[in-house]
């Protein structure tokens, strides 16, 4: 199983990233999540500051392309393995900085990948 950070996570049952925490949560993926609002998914706990969370695999990421700026430093501190990069969030800036640190990126839906038994 692959420890996950959803980072975009919402309290918001129609948000696509909530729902993500829900299946990966079904699948069996231990998650941890950060957002902007304190509260729980799933059983998880999401966090509004950007936690040290330790082994994350994958990180999922909820936010375009201007959001995203203020964690790049954070996500590649997390030394994941692979970053999704969920539809409206592709941005070729973070994949080169990714790619320069050794972290694979994957342009694709989690909520797909889920489904296709491919995460």
């Amino acid at each position: 199983m692959k420890k996950t950070l959803v980072l975009g996570a919402s309290l918001n049952p129609g948000r696509y990233s909530n729902i993500a925490i829900n299946r990966l949560v079904n699948a069996g993926h231990p998650v941890v999540a950060v957002g902007l609002k304190k509260g729980e998914v799933a059983g998880v706990s999401i966090d509004t500051e950007k936690v040290n969370y330790e082994a994350v695999d994958t990180v999922t990421l909820y936010l375009n392309p201007q959001r995203q700026q203020e964690y790049y430093d954070y996500i590649i501190s997390l030394n994941p393995k692979r970053v999704v990069f969920n539809p409206g969030t592709e941005n070729p800036e973070f994949y080169e900085l990714l790619h320069n640190k050794g972290i694979k990126t994957e342009v694709a839906c989690t909520l797909v990948l889920l489904a296709t038994q491919q995460y």
